[in-house]
């Protein structure tokens, strides 16, 4: 099951795709490749999301076995959430450059996949986006968020005009800059409406984008001189003066994704590339929107001169345009012979279970280079489920600390339920006596509450909420704490139980595995296969019992849901899976 179709980008990662397949479904080109080497093989190839509805508990059912190697932590949510309804083995895997992972999940007899928390995605402080970038990786999310806010969905959290609540600005710092004197609208003014709307009514003529973005809300910036007082304060840019030159020297003929783009040549993509965005748009039905593909080549032609042209404002280094596409997800190179092995352990993995001996299966980690005995491939344990995991515990509870006057309900459902908590169709009821109904996945069922407090509907400090996936066949207790003020303007803090909150302190300082002796493992992280040809990998270490899962191997080897019918959108739901494989 693979939703994707053949990218040229795809050809250097697998052994299954050639150039004569670019364009055609993933999964049908590997079927037809694989019944080459088997022509007995009973295989079918579905080109679809596995998040899509079809595939239900009764289809997970089916099968003896599934297989993921996916590109994506909420996909990955919601195989691992599936199997366990279906009580079907889930053998999970992971590549990462040089490293890669396999580990195979049971219910009721291994951890699931959330039964360790993850670290959240690393994230900058708006304000440093918006204000006072000083890395390229700032003008990077800049312009994605730039992106998003003309061409894909808009989110208030993204909004890439000049901030002037930055903490920085305090007493009459900026002032100078609230007062300003907008300019007519149409010509690149200030004026403080969506920047959707606005570009919308200058129909995303470049020029005068260009302009309000990289010279009006620069001069914008300029005027709140307290962010300037120990930086270098930005450069504005015009349309009609921009430099030709890199570092001085007219750009040599190379290859175009890696060599350095003069500003001016910055401009012209920046310019080509919004009107075949646009273009793009307007075949959307009305309130239709873009994604932003790396693979998509006007896609990442704007992401990539947007945010160079930002970075010399700023006096950043600028970037090659490959340099970019890496930067954009954090991403590393795949590696074709890391994922032919990773491959083999996932089968071999199978075979065991085919067997009859699931108790003989291990997490198997591929590191970088061999450890003190010789090894690149370190066999651990399987560990035993988290008892006080929400997801694959007897009793799914989980507690939410949030501020119930602060957050609306879209949020509620978009941020902690689909985000947080990994949630695709939730619907949520109140116990107040009342059963009131906060969020229905019925389309537009409870639409008018999407923009209402959660206090308005009574959740207050200890109020206990009930979630529902049907789609999931899942279903959860929340118990909502109310918070004033969360730490480091946080909206919300997910902990396994309230006893946690009184225990964290001592969590937080748990020991790491040591000693050859005892077979215990240091591991290799959890690796999440984040793009189709390039990978992210998570730098944190994740703690998994009382184990610390690493990036490299050490110096030592330690080793009853409703029954009632969602009307559900497979297309409102799709991610970009990579694969899924189902074995029966």
């Amino acid at each position: 099951i693979d939703l994707d179709t053949i990218d040229v980008s795809n050809l250097n990662r697998q052994f299954l795709f050639r150039k004569e397949h670019v364009g055609k479904s993933k999964a049908q080109v590997a079927k037809d490749s694989a019944l080459q080497f088997n022509p007995d093989a009973s295989i079918r190839a579905y080109h679809d999301s596995i998040t899509s509805p079809d595939y239900d508990l009764e289809f997970f059912r089916k099968f003896d076995i599934v297989m993921n190697a996916l590109d994506n932590r909420a996909a990955r949510n919601h195989v691992n959430r599936m199997c366990l309804a279906a009580d079907r083995p889930l053998i999970e895997s992971g590549t990462a450059g040089y490293l890669g992972q396999v580990s195979v999940i049971k219910k009721g007899l291994t951890e699931c996949y959330e039964c360790i928390p993850k670290p959240p995605q690393k994230t900058f402080p708006g304000c440093t986006i918006r204000n006072t970038p000083s890395e390229p990786i700032h003008c990077v999310v800049w312009a994605k968020h730039l992106f998003n806010q003309l061409f894909g969905e808009e989110d208030p959290d993204q909004d890439v005009s000049p901030d002037t609540a930055d903490p920085e600005l305090t007493a009459d710092a900026g002032q100078k800059a609230l007062e300003t004197t907008s300019a007519p609208e149409g010509n690149g003014g200030l004026k403080r409406v969506s920047t959707r709307a606005w570009v919308e009514g200058i129909q995303y003529e470049p020029q005068k984008l260009f302009n309000k973005m990289f010279r009006d809300d620069i001069k914008y910036l300029l005027s709140m001189e307290t962010l300037w007082k120990k930086r270098r304060p930005p450069t504005p840019l015009d349309w009609d003066k921009l430099p030709n030159t890199v570092d001085g020297v007219v750009p040599k003929e190379t290859i175009q994704d890696q060599r350095q783009w003069s500003v001016q040549e910055c401009a012209n993509v920046f310019s080509r590339s919004i009107r075949i965005l646009q273009g793009q748009l307007a075949e959307r039905e009305d309130g239709g929107m873009l994604v932003w593909d790396k693979d998509d080549d006007a896609a990442m032609d704007f992401v990539a001169a947007a945010a160079n042209i930002r970075a010399h404002i700023f006096g950043i280094a600028p970037k090659t345009r490959f340099d970019i596409k890496s930067m954009a997800g954090n991403i590393i190179p795949a590696i074709a012979t890391t994922n032919a092995v990773i491959a083999a352990l996932i089968v071999m993995e199978g075979l065991k279970i085919l067997n009859g001996d699931i108790e003989k299966c291990n997490s198997i980690y591929l590191n970088r280079q061999p450890n003190p005995r010789k090894k690149l491939l370190v066999p651990c344990a399987l560990d035993k489920p988290n008892p006080k995991c929400y997801v694959c515990a007897p009793t799914n509870e989980v507690t939410v600390l949030l501020n119930v006057e602060k957050m609306i309900v879209k949020t509620f459902e978009e941020k902690v339920l689909k985000t947080g908590l990994g949630m695709v169709a939730p619907d949520v009821m109140l116990e107040d006596g009342k059963g009131t109904i906060i969020i229905s996945s019925e389309e537009g069922e409870t639409e008018e509450n999407e923009e209402k407090f959660l206090s308005e509907f009574g959740v207050r400090n200890n109020s206990i909420l009930k979630c529902d996936d049907f789609q999931q066949s899942y279903e959860l207790t929340l118990i909502i704490v109310h918070k004033e003020k969360l730490e480091e303007d946080q909206e919300f803090v997910i902990v396994g139980d309230v006893s946690e909150l009184q225990a964290k302190s001592e969590t937080d300082t748990g020991t790491k595995a040591e000693g050859a002796s005892n077979g215990a493992c240091n591991q290799t992280g959890d690796i999440v296969v984040e793009e189709d040809d390039l990978m992210i990998v998570e730098d944190d270490p994740v703690e998994t019992g009382t184990q610390k899962r690493k990036l490299e191997d050490q110096d030592d080897e330690t080793g009853p849901p409703s029954a009632k019918k969602k009307k559900l959108s497979a297309d409102k739901y799709a991610s970009t899976d990579d694969d899924v494989a189902m074995v029966s």
